[in-house]
């Protein structure tokens, strides 16, 4: 059967690029490619390949979707980084793709190559790479001595995660590849609990994009506020809420990580970033009227509208 298939037809020009060194092994480059005609600031796509962070896998098979998004008007630097079964796994796959997207705008401007739209910057990865994407618009969340960190990485106005691998800690446990995950992180997670807390995007919490986060408290609520909420006879429990502008979350039992966490403002505000999901337990992707719902329906059985 596979003699059958035709192959796929070649693209009708080659897209060039400009390959640009962010570190001294040979792994650590970036192909930049710049759309024909710009002039001023051009956004910019920090694009991961994937490849479950392998040495086999690595930016060629990524340079049609580099094309393509060039094509679009997009500047692209399509970044390599060291993998595993090379000079990869932890740390160095997470330090490499942390200083590219650290430094990739300014070597871009340096070369002459074009001008970096600072407020458009979107990181894309796919596969393995989306994992990196997410991972390197929150390692601002990690511990300081975790590789990668830095208080203040590049701010992106988005994350897109192509088919993304993000969920460490659960691919190990139920995916194909676990034995790729523990590749990448030198164990699972018991026996390294700690890279896995560093390294894994979905432990750590919502990313820089676009806006910030305030800080908010968990507060008791009393069964007859909770009524007056709900609008319905609810049991005597302890009900918690969380609230910053804008928004407001609710979760029962109590947090379990102390009593302040962090909320999504919507507009611009000051205050310390995003808390870990572990201390407002609530807040992502949590929809106070699904909340009601549930906690209605298992109380009450069908909800009366």
């Amino acid at each position: 059967m596979t003699g059958d298939l035709a192959p796929a037809p070649a693209p009708a020009a080659r897209t060039a690029w400009t390959t640009l060194p962010y570190g001294t092994h040979p792994d650590q480059v970036t192909e930049v490619t710049v759309p024909d005609g710009t002039s001023g600031p051009v956004p910019l796509v920090v694009l991961l390949h994937g490849g479950v962070w392998r040495e086999p896998h690595d930016r060629v098979h990524i340079r049609p979707l580099a094309a393509a998004l060039t094509a679009s008007g997009l500047l692209v630097a399509s970044t390599e980084y060291r993998r595993v079964g090379g000079a990869g796994g932890w740390p160095q796959t997470f330090e490499d793709v942390a200083l590219a997207t650290d430094t990739v705008p300014d070597l871009i401007e340096s070369a002459g190559l074009a001008q970096v739209d600072r407020g458009a910057v979107v990181l894309v990865g796919h596969s393995a790479g989306g994992h990196l994407a997410l991972w390197a618009a929150v390692r601002h969340l990690t511990a300081p001595h975790a590789p990668g960190h830095r208080s203040t990485p590049l701010p992106v106005a988005g994350v897109v995660p192509l088919a993304g691998v993000v969920a460490l800690s659960s691919l190990q446990r139920t995916g194909p590849d676990a034995d790729s995950v523990e590749r990448l992180m030198g164990g699972d997670p018991l026996t390294v609990p700690d890279r896995y807390a560093a390294g894994d995007p979905t432990l750590l919490g919502a990313p820089r994009a676009g806006r910030c986060s305030c800080t908010a408290r968990w507060t008791r609520r009393s069964p007859s506020a909770r009524r007056a909420t709900t609008r319905r006879p609810t049991p005597a429990s302890s009900w918690w809420s969380c609230r910053a502008p804008g928004t407001s979350r609710s979760s029962t039992p109590p947090p379990p990580r102390g009593p302040r966490c962090s909320m999504p403002c919507g507009p611009p505000c000051t205050g310390p970033g995003p808390a870990s999901p572990a201390q407002c337990p609530g807040r992502a992707g949590h929809d106070t009227r699904r909340y009601r719902r549930r906690t209605e329906a298992g109380a009450h059985g069908t909800r009366r509208r």
